[in-house]
């Protein structure tokens, strides 16, 4: 019995169609200081999600109440 292997390849479409159901979160910070002075500071947030997928799990948290209001 041979044995094959499949390379998994994904196209475009199915990436961003599994980011839209499943979510994806960026979250960077980054300061530089010297000698105690801050220099440099960034923050970056990035949240990406259908519709679908942020009003599901927005309730299970409680944020579509205070939406809703």
């Amino acid at each position: 019995m041979a044995v094959e292997k499949a390379i998994a390849s994904a196209s475009l479409v199915e990436v961003i169609d599994r980011i839209l159901d499943k979510g994806l979160v960026i979250d960077a910070w980054v300061r530089v200081s010297l000698v105690g002075i801050e220099i440099l500071a960034l923050e970056a947030r990035a949240v990406t999600a259908s519709v679908e997928t942020y009003l599901k799990y927005a309730e299970a948290i409680g944020l579509t109440a205070t939406a809703a209001a």
